[in-house]
């Protein structure tokens, strides 16, 4: 009796010791690794009441907007199933039946209106983009009132940090939001990870993954070799240099053209920034077809305007700027008065070498390249250009006297429509204004686009905006994103979109 007690015991602890293992077999996860998850790239948390926190509360399936973005950039239908201005300044919007938070709440319309509340109170752009003045709730039923026309308000409502988010249930100090996505989070660790759990309330179908796991690999050469390695089962911003270690049947390319612009924003404050020859000159001396066919290998497209060429009616096609000429570049350098004097190359006048001081960050994989490019195109014409490329690029934006120009990379019509890059870099003040650009006739067109309800008129808006600013060289436009997001062979629908959203979606899944 004592043998058949001591067999039984022992078969107990061998289930208890197999049985979670046989478990975990079962369990179906997947880990991504990301270059942009981090706190260099103002994405430090899900919060997407938290400056640029929304990419990831959308990108990973934690968040989900009012209004989703088609791959030609349409509106349509998401929380929200219909919505009607007045032609003025009302808005009622209709919400989706039958979502739940991952909290286990109803969505409807007072958690609605409380999340723009908050939204609202705390945002950095959100008060200025929207001009909300008034949200009232009534069921599903959703209506706004701004304080003047916004004909792009759904647009704006579908931005990251219009996520809809349970207020109540959300812990703001730790940056972990609660929202109606597939996923919901359980662990973050800010520049390392995020650990993500299905929604057992999601309204869409059922998540197919157990765990997800975000992984912050910023280095793209050790993104590379965790895919290579199997640490990791899908990628987003892999380097270009590594593409070829993954064309071949074990892994799977998803790419589609963006409106993601690398682009440099002059600083206006700079005394040599402020001489238009100068800026001219590099408008002139940037060979934006050799750093596209060169060192990103093709895979982008050359930028004219703040929109790719055949961007909705407002594309770059129809902006007129400088091309690379850099024998006329130097004529106009040496019109102004700078001449090589002591015959180092490098061009002065009235004593002062001219040194362009050019910012910019290694997160996004494009930017160090596009400083290399610039460096030794602007050489050509007799320009020194110091490169300071660091992840603490904040610390230098806070201080208007350490940089020339800053290269930075954004989606300039993340929502389909022109407004959204006009009113964030281009008017004085605003958060991506790095530069301190200011021009009468640009805020003049930009009070006309805020309130232009008719799109062919404002398309017209945004090719006489675009123009503007170009004439005044006070930007560059060198490229833009043909992304392309990387997988195993057994991943199932790791889709690139237009938006640069929606990474992580109910349908993700990986075959075991």
């Amino acid at each position: 009796m004592k043998r058949t007690l001591s067999l039984a015991l022992l078969l107990c602890l061998m289930l208890s010791l197999f049985a979670p293992s046989a478990f975990a077999a079962d369990k179906k996860t997947m880990v991504i690794g990301d270059t942009t998850f981090n706190a260099e790239n103002w994405e430090e948390t899900i919060d997407p009441h938290r400056t640029y926190n929304g990419w990831p509360c959308i990108r990973y399936g934690v968040g989900e907007t009012l209004v989703h973005y088609t791959d030609t950039m349409e509106l349509e239908p998401w929380l929200a199933t219909a919505w009607e201005n007045d032609g003025n300044l009302t808005w009622t919007i209709t919400l989706r039946e039958g979502v739940k938070f991952s909290s286990g709440r109803d969505m409807d319309a007072e958690a609605v209106k409380q999340c723009f509340d908050h939204l609202l109170e705390v945002h950095d752009r959100a008060p200025s983009d929207t001009k909300i003045t008034d949200i009232r709730a009534d069921g599903m039923t959703l209506t706004i009132t701004t304080s003047e026309p916004v004909p792009a308000l759904m647009n704006y409502l579908g931005d990251p940090y219009g996520c809809i988010i349970d207020v109540d249930a959300s812990d703001f100090e730790t940056g972990i939001a609660v929202g109606t996505g597939p996923y919901r989070a359980v662990d973050m660790v800010t520049d390392d990870h995020l650990t993500l759990v299905p929604n057992e309330y999601y309204w869409n179908g059922t998540p197919k993954l157990d765990e997800i796991t975000i992984r912050t690999l910023s280095n793209g050469d050790t993104l590379s070799f965790a895919l290579q390695a199997g640490d990791i089962d899908a990628a987003y911003g892999m380097a270009y240099e590594a593409y070829p270690n993954f064309e071949n049947p074990a892994y799977q390319f998803s790419g589609i053209q963006t409106s993601r612009a690398f682009f440099g924003s002059v600083n206006m404050t700079s005394p040599i920034m402020q001489d238009p020859a100068v800026r001219k000159a590099i408008a002139m001396g940037i060979d934006k077809a050799g750093f596209v066919a060169v060192l990103l290998d093709g895979h982008g497209v050359v930028g004219n305007g703040a929109f790719p060429d055949g961007f909705s009616t407002f594309g770059g096609e129809h902006i007129t700027t400088e091309t690379y000429d850099p024998e006329g570049a130097k004529a106009v350098l040496e019109a102004a008065g700078w001449i090589d004097t002591d015959g180092d190359g490098i061009r002065e006048k009235d004593g002062e070498k001219l040194v362009i001081r050019w910012l910019t960050y290694p997160s996004r994989q494009e930017l160090p390249l596009l400083a290399e490019s610039v460096q030794a195109s602007l050489k050509q014409i007799g320009m020194d250009v110091d490169i300071n490329c660091t992840a603490n690029r904040r610390q230098f934006l806070a201080d208007m006297t350490s940089f020339d120009i800053y290269a930075s990379a954004l989606v300039t019509a993340p929502s389909g429509d022109p407004q959204y890059f006009f009113t964030t870099s281009c008017l004085p003040g605003m958060s991506y204004n790095f530069g301190a650009y200011e021009n009468e006739h640009v805020n003049d067109l930009m009070e006309q686009l805020a309130v232009e309800f008719d799109t062919a008129r404002r398309a017209e808006l945004a090719i006489e905006l675009q123009q503007a600013i170009l004439d005044d060289n006070a930007y560059f436009f060198c490229s833009f994103l043909q992304m392309n997001m990387i997988s195993k062979a057994n991943v199932r629908n790791w889709t690139a979109h237009a938006c640069d959203y929606y990474e992580v979606t109910v349908d993700l899944d990986i075959e075991k």
